[in-house]
């Protein structure tokens, strides 16, 4: 196997001192040049187990609207379902690379295992190898693309999914409360019981030059939300005030993302967070967002009920999938 064609586990094994020219980024991608060194802001954390449900749902709307990203802790998933799917994480991703290349994704497809998601300008690459595929709806569920070592990695991924239901269905109804709408509202715009739950496992080995390279590049999220648990490893930066910082770990909390399809449908109210992935020259960073997104086929757009003569539709109605296609192949929207 040809090193540009090389997994990125696969290079970082290698032990390098320098890395491919593919994977520097430029001056002003840079995290070495572009990261604020400076006091910074803390993401805010909200405490899903207070006990007051409005104060709750306020302060996540609050942090929904102003900064897109915030930490939530007593969250109701447990703190050994967690680490359970950590664990089946790293086993696979520990595993030798045949087996591992056993799920590697197919042309179009979105689900299995890989190392460069989309194309890049000037073909530049992302020191990440990462595994995909959907946790819920049972229907779009494709268990050939889930490993089958280790051996308990089904049972640990489904007692995860179940818990986000329930995590989901109230960070929904407080975000449509955050609105002035009923607590149904969002989860319904979404597809309602066919809203589509996506596993993503981020591996970013080792890297010799992390001053120079990302494990994932600036982005904001195609979903609605992202559930992400982080490993102890830093690595998750935030663009806010025109500049990059890192996020502060906290133990056992998990990260939500508002993504893409609630700008839309908030018309622009909670805004879509602009992040990226930094990456370390010691240790391995791994990360499992959930991406909560609509069925393919449901039609995302501003909510009527929001919409009047002084705040017109900022956003197109249209397919999910249509979207999709379009951010992927970076073509305007």
């Amino acid at each position: 196997m040809e090193l540009e064609t090389q997994r990125v586990q696969s290079i970082a094994s290698l032990h390098l001192d320098v890395i491919p020219p593919e994977f520097i980024r430029s001056e002003e991608e840079q995290p070495g040049l572009t990261t604020f060194r400076g006091p910074v802001p803390e993401i805010p954390v909200v405490d899903m187990g207070g006990g007051d449900e409005e104060k709750t749902a306020e302060e996540v709307a609050v942090a929904a609207e102003e900064w897109g990203i915030f930490q939530v802790v007593n969250h109701g998933v447990p703190v050994a379902t967690v680490a359970a799917l950590q664990r089946a994480g790293r086993e696979f991703f520990e595993l030798p690379q045949e087996e591992k290349e056993k799920y590697a994704m197919k042309e179009g497809r979105m689900e299995g295992y890989g190392t460069k998601l989309q194309k890049e300008l000037a073909g530049k690459k992302a020191w990440v190898d990462f595994l995909f595929h959907n946790v819920w709806p049972p229907a779009s569920v494709d268990f050939s693309v889930w490993p089958e070592n280790p051996p308990d990695y089904r049972k640990v991924n489904e007692e995860y999914a179940q818990h986000l239901l329930t995590l989901v269905e109230n960070l929904l109804k407080w975000l449509s409360k955050g609105l002035g709408l009923e607590g149904h509202v969002l989860k319904m715009a979404l597809g309602g019981d066919e809203i589509e739950y996506l596993l993503k496992i981020n591996y970013y080995p080792p890297c010799p030059r992390p001053d120079l390279a990302l494990g994932v590049v600036a982005h904001t999220d195609l979903s609605a939300i992202t559930i992400l648990v982080p490993n102890e490893v830093p690595g998750l930066q935030v663009f806010r005030d025109d500049v990059w910082f890192d996020a502060n770990y906290i133990p056992n909390a998990l990260i939500i993302h508002i993504g893409d399809q609630l700008e839309i449908l908030s018309n622009g109210k909670y805004k879509s967070v602009l992040h990226r992935t930094t990456v370390n020259k010691e240790k391995t960073r791994m990360s499992w967002p959930v991406f909560v997104s609509p069925p393919p086929e449901k039609i995302i757009g501003p909510l009527p009920e929001l919409l009047d003569d002084e705040n017109q539709a900022k956003f197109k109605s249209k397919k999910f999938k249509e979207y999709k296609y379009c951010k992927i192949n970076k073509l305007p929207q």
